[in-house]
């Protein structure tokens, strides 16, 4: 990976997490990426709700079904999210 595409990486996780804090309405010190899902104090309904704003800011289609939901801590579920915005925009 080179050093742009490292920091477009970066600028998109960055993103993420400030709409990860915005509507699960958590404090972003908590959003560590070793952080659970669970410690978070995130439902199902938060995951849906960040998942919606991620389509409305990124202007991709993100199923409702996808690994979003298998993701256990910080880091899978912002990987997923990530990997799966990157492949739609590049598409």
């Amino acid at each position: 990976m080179d050093t742009k595409s490292s920091e477009q990486k970066d600028e998109l996780i960055n993103q993420i997490v400030d709409v990860i804090v915005s509507e699960g309405m958590i404090d972003r010190e908590k959003v560590k990426m070793d952080a659970s899902i669970e410690s978070l104090g995130l439902k199902s309904i938060d995951i849906v709700m960040i998942l919606t704003a991620l389509e409305e800011k990124f202007d991709v289609y993100i199923p409702m079904d996808g690994p979003f939901h298998e993701a256990k801590d910080v880091k899978s579920l912002i990987d997923a999210m990530a990997n799966y915005i990157s492949k739609e925009k590049t598409a």
